[in-house]
């Protein structure tokens, strides 16, 4: 089957295109592997909403629950088995586009209990358990980058385990993410470990901020903030995507990972999230046309993959060398009175919220199920 000539752009580009949705059904139905083959997908990220979303979706789990609750297993029990099973057969299925890309792509990303986002012993506790039970190179880690995240990041990456940093929202904080790899890189070669074999994306939100920013515009409502609506969240991450360079291009960093790299680490890549258009006024592919670089990756909900695929323009590199540009956005939004301080403070404590409560429905129904599966 031949590829999308977009999709094909788009990786032609050096963007990695990943698949923000996994299911059951969508592995064992074959429709995973097409999309490899037709869609130029190379990577997967799941979150608690995606498992939610698929476990009350058809029949695909119906034996296992049966199993499960024959077993005494628990609502957390079975999501542990259900999900690790799940990210390991994908897994498998990118195990060609693991070898083939050096372990660069072929990524399939699972989550640490969401609830453990301001604790970081148990984050890491549970990573390295996720690690050992899904038993796969091409794991991916998702952690969030909250506060206490932080130094979790780096305590997992020094076990040499693989990571994906998630909820990213401030350039700020990027560069303490950046950090904190380049700690766990340190630590994990001290400690004796392959640093070739350890990868990581730094997972920026996009569409998130212009949906927070916008409401605050249209409340000020004057023509300069009016004016503004819909271009923070690429400016933010063309911001973010200069900050990269600087770390891992010859900026002011570069002494830090330039030792680094002489020994075998990989550059943490960004990774555009939260790239599904929420505003039907904009463009439903601009988080993917306003953001091709070099050595980053896009997570793509289905929609807005086959969008691309149906009428992006991609036009090459779109990032590189817009820093000024995005400032000024930036500038401008202090100007008209937005507060960007508390806008990324306020998205973190609600992506955190979000994740949670997904967890929290998706414990209900999965104990509604082993209940439902116990009594048949």
């Amino acid at each position: 089957m031949a590829q999308n000539e977009n999709t094909a752009a788009l990786s032609a580009a050096g963007v990695s295109v990943w698949l923000d949705d996994l299911s059951r059904d969508r592995i064992q139905s074959g429709n995973l592997a097409e999309l490899i083959d037709t869609r130029n997908v190379v990577g997967v990220t799941t979150n608690p909403t995606i498992f939610q979303g698929a476990l009350s979706k058809g029949h695909a789990y119906d034996g296992q629950l049966k199993e499960l609750a024959a077993q005494g297993a628990d609502a957390d029990a079975a999501i542990r088995i259900i999900t690790t099973d799940d990210v390991r057969a994908a897994c498998d299925v990118f195990a060609a586009t693991f070898e083939a890309s050096n372990g660069v792509d072929g990524r399939v990303s699972i989550e640490v209990d969401p609830r453990l986002a301001f604790d970081a012993d148990k984050t890491v506790a549970q990573a390295i358990d996720l690690w050992k039970t899904v038993d796969r190179p091409n794991l991916f880690i998702k952690i969030p980058a909250t506060e206490a995240g932080l130094p979790a990041i780096t305590r997992v990456i020094a076990e040499g385990i693989s990571v994906n940093v998630t909820l990213i929202f401030s350039v700020a904080r990027y560069r303490s993410v950046m950090g904190a790899y380049l700690d766990g890189l340190r630590s994990a070669k001290t400690a004796g470990h392959d640093i070739g074999k350890i990868h990581s994306v730094a997972s920026f939100f996009v569409s998130r901020v212009d949906t927070e920013i916008d409401k605050r515009l249209e409340a000020i409502g004057t023509d300069a903030a009016l004016a503004l609506r819909g271009k923070a969240g690429i400016a933010n991450a063309r911001l973010a995507y200069a900050e990269y360079l600087d770390v891992f291009d010859g900026g002011k960093h570069t002494s830090t990972y330039a030792h680094l790299g002489a020994a075998g680490a990989n550059r943490q890549r960004p990774l555009w999230a939260s790239t599904g258009v929420k505003n039907p006024e904009y463009s439903d592919v601009m988080y993917v046309t306003e953001l091709v670089a070099g050595n980053t990756v896009n997570t793509l909900p289905e929609k807005t993959l086959e969008a691309v695929a149906d009428h992006a323009e991609i036009r090459g590199d779109t990032v590189t060398g817009t820093e000024a540009a995005a400032q000024e956005v930036f500038d401008q939004l202090t100007a008209v009175g937005i507060d960007l301080v508390d806008v990324f403070d306020l998205l973190e404590r609600e992506g955190v919220e979000k994740f949670e409560t997904s967890w929290a429905e998706l414990l209900s129904a999965t104990a509604e199920e082993l209940s439902a599966a116990g009594n048949n």
